[in-house]
């Protein structure tokens, strides 16, 4: 395991200075948002020019650990095609996993494991993982429903953002089902009332050395991505939560 940051905790920069910071911070790989309303690369414009985009990408000289992507096309022929591109991108860029967002709470779940089914293939023809991010406000709020997903959908992940978990309106869920299927982790500390999603490391609920020894136990070896938010609502100085939160999980693993 080793720890990268999400270009979200500095979404207030340009891509460029975004990961600069990173690097500067001494972080060994990023984890990249590209989503369509994001403050950096968007799916429409990696679509448009994927060698552009992996150029800016290789100019970074910043290795990434993982594409986080938010497709919001409601065609879902043009959707593909978004996501076609961006696993191009993720290819020649060496960038092994893709997260997305799965469908809403109360969506058709055979619906949504067909559609999965098809975005796993686009994503493995590139060479690609793709995985679905655990979210309380889509099918993965319960974590049996998002074990299910995996089992109805050969080659499919768990991006596994514990926050979703705690401060969620749900309240606390357990989500030890999903370890199995865990590819990809993001992190921050989160108390377990709603107002308490984003909260300053150690104030909150989330046990990340817990974690850490159950991902080791499914011989886990990919990234602990740093995801402290930098959102106009925060009160936390992120880019300080940011290196605290690096330097707490790097002495765990």
């Amino acid at each position: 395991m080793y720890v990268a940051c999400s270009t979200l905790c500095f979404s207030k920069l340009s891509l460029e200075e975004s990961l600069r910071t990173i690097r500067e911070m001494q972080f060994p790989k990023a984890d990249l948002a590209i989503h369509e309303s994001g403050p950096h690369l968007t799916p429409s414009e990696v679509t448009a020019d994927v060698g552009r985009a992996a150029q800016r990408l290789k100019a970074a000289n910043l290795p990434l650990a993982a594409f986080h992507v938010g497709i919001t096309c409601p065609d879902p022929d043009e959707a593909r095609r978004q996501l076609r591109a961006v696993c191009r991108l993720a290819r020649v860029s060496t960038v092994p996993l893709l997260t997305v967002t799965p469908a809403p709470l109360g969506a058709d779940f055979d619906a949504e494991a067909s559609r999965l089914r098809e975005w796993v293939k686009v994503a493995a023809s590139e060479g690609v993982m793709l995985t679905v991010e655990t979210n309380f406000e889509t099918i993965t709020a319960d974590p049996l429903g998002a074990a299910e997903l995996c089992r109805r959908v050969p080659g499919l992940g768990v991006t596994l953002d514990p926050s979703h978990y705690l401060a969620g309106p749900h309240g606390v869920v357990n989500y030890d089902p999903l370890f199995p299927f865990v590819r990809h982790v993001r992190l921050r500390d989160t108390g377990t009332r709603p107002n308490e999603f984003q909260v300053r490391v150690g104030q909150g609920e989330v046990e990340y050395g817990r974690i850490i020894t159950h991902l080791g136990r499914y011989r886990y070896d990919r990234a602990l991505t740093v995801d402290v938010r930098d959102v106009p609502e925060t009160q936390i100085p992120v880019e300080s939560e940011v290196r605290k939160l690096k330097y707490l999980l790097e002495s765990l693993v």
